[in-house]
């Protein structure tokens, strides 16, 4: 029984207060109600502490701002002796007894509650039911996206098509796309290598074995094939530093060098994010990616190196067929990491050749590729290409933007567009003959190179 203790005087007094007897009932059947929901919650998995709490919470707030037992009672004298006008002693009859009254406050307040733990319930399962729709909504969509749409399939294999089609009629029969394009001759080629190795301190040699720099990106320099054709496309349009930090972010973000799992796994948003030091990275992600997953549904593995022991013809197809490789990239691979006979052809080559008068102004990188790949010859390739980039990059009048001043060794050679044949020894500053169309042509390639830069 509730005893309650009121201090009067000297004394303490306990007195049997029925209100305070009920409202401790009241509290416990509310813990009694909020124990067994939280059992039932846990044995069927789901979270519903909080909003059992939440009602339970309520729930005790109404309670405990009900009026009391004795201004319940004083309330029902008030209507009883104005509307019936019966004495004292029919009220009193007519008052229910207090463990009566007690016994329906209980049952009341425990049918008040089940309806809350019920509602709280549902809500709660409501909640997971909406979560795992959501979950599976999000994942659909991501497979979905990952899909290719039928209309990029097609212009994906249109271009693949114009790819393969331009390859095999021109580079694949090492024919140059301007057969009366006489230049540049094997004697060219020769006095080129000489004056270069001369200037640059000698003559570029092959290494006996490719080893990947772990301080550089480098273009196709790797023993791997699939990682020689990424560091490749990190160095696409860009400079070595800005591609060398987007290599070495690369490795710190994905723990190593050839994590292709990792990096498939990660997705273009986290690779463009990681790659973006090295410019252009929404683009060079998107076909790193592509280039990994068409690797792994044709082979099963993260894995080129099959290309080793490959004619030169097959494995320029098969590079050439991968989503953003083109012919530079390809021969890049075959030069440097495949130790091929392949005239890779990059913006200093591109540019220092057109200033030679090696190729037709007009012509494009790729239609320079195949119509050198055609002319020089092969013990050249190699040595021709490094001189020709490291001379581009640090000659003042051949970088990009350089100005003619007559000191250059290379283009004093081959000034007028004239061959070794056509030397007259004049050793004065000259303009290099070409017409004002090839000028421009060179002006609009040194600005696009110098924006690259």
């Amino acid at each position: 029984m509730a005893k309650t203790r009121v201090t009067r005087g000297n004394g303490t007094k306990v007195i049997d207060d029925p209100a305070v007897r009920r409202r401790s009932t009241r509290h416990a059947v509310v813990e009694k109600h909020e124990t067994v929901a939280k059992e039932e919650a846990r044995d069927d998995g789901i979270k519903t502490e909080s909003k059992i709490g939440k009602a339970n919470t309520q729930t005790k707030r109404g309670l405990l701002d009900m009026p009391s037992a004795g201004e319940r009672r004083r309330s029902k004298r008030a209507r009883l002796s104005h509307g019936s006008g019966q004495d004292g002693q029919a009220q009193k009859k007519e008052e229910p007894d207090e463990s009566v009254k007690l016994e329906a406050d209980t049952d009341d307040l425990a049918a008040a509650i089940i309806p809350v733990k019920a509602e709280a319930e549902e809500e709660a399962k409501f909640e997971a039911k909406t979560k795992t729709k959501a979950k599976t909504k999000t994942k659909t969509e991501q497979d979905d996206t990952s899909k290719t749409s039928p209309r990029k399939k097609t212009a994906e294999a249109d271009l693949q098509a114009r790819k393969l089609k331009s390859y095999a009629q021109f580079a694949a029969a090492r024919q140059s796309p301007y057969p009366d394009f006489a230049r540049p001759s094997a004697a060219e080629c020769q006095r080129a290598h000489a004056i270069l190795s001369t200037v640059h301190g000698g003559a570029p040699t092959r290494p006996s074995t490719t080893v990947a720099p772990t301080s550089r990106a480098g273009c196709g320099d790797s023993a791997s094939v699939l990682d020689a054709l990424v560091r490749t496309i990190l160095s696409q349009n860009t400079s070595d530093a800005n591609s060398t930090r987007a290599k070495l972010a690369m490795d710190r973000a994905y723990a190593g060098s050839d994590s292709w799992e990792r990096i498939a796994a990660g997705g273009e948003a986290q690779l463009a994010k990681t790659i973006a030091s090295g410019g252009l990275a929404v683009v060079k992600s998107r076909a790193i990616l592509a280039i990994l997953e068409q690797t792994r549904e044709r082979y099963g593995v993260y894995s080129l190196d099959h290309m080793f022991t490959a004619p030169d013809d097959v494995a320029f197809r098969e590079l050439l067929s991968f989503r953003g490789v083109g012919p530079k990239t390809a021969s890049c691979v075959l030069l440097f990491c495949l130790r091929r006979a392949s005239f890779a052809v990059d913006t200093h080559v591109h540019r220092i050749t057109g200033l030679l008068g090696w190729r037709p102004a007009a012509a494009s990188r790729d239609q320079t590729h195949a119509h050198l790949d055609a002319r020089i010859p092969d013990d050249l390739k190699y040595p021709l290409h490094v001189l020709f980039v490291k001379h581009g990059k640090v000659c003042t009048e051949c970088r990009a933007g350089g100005k003619s001043t007559g000191r250059c060794a290379l283009r004093k050679a081959f000034r007028r567009g004239k061959g070794v044949d056509d030397d007259d020894g004049d050793d004065e500053a000259v303009e290099d003959g070409r017409s004002d169309e090839a000028v421009d042509d060179d002006a609009k390639l040194v600005k696009a190179e110098a924006d690259d830069e």
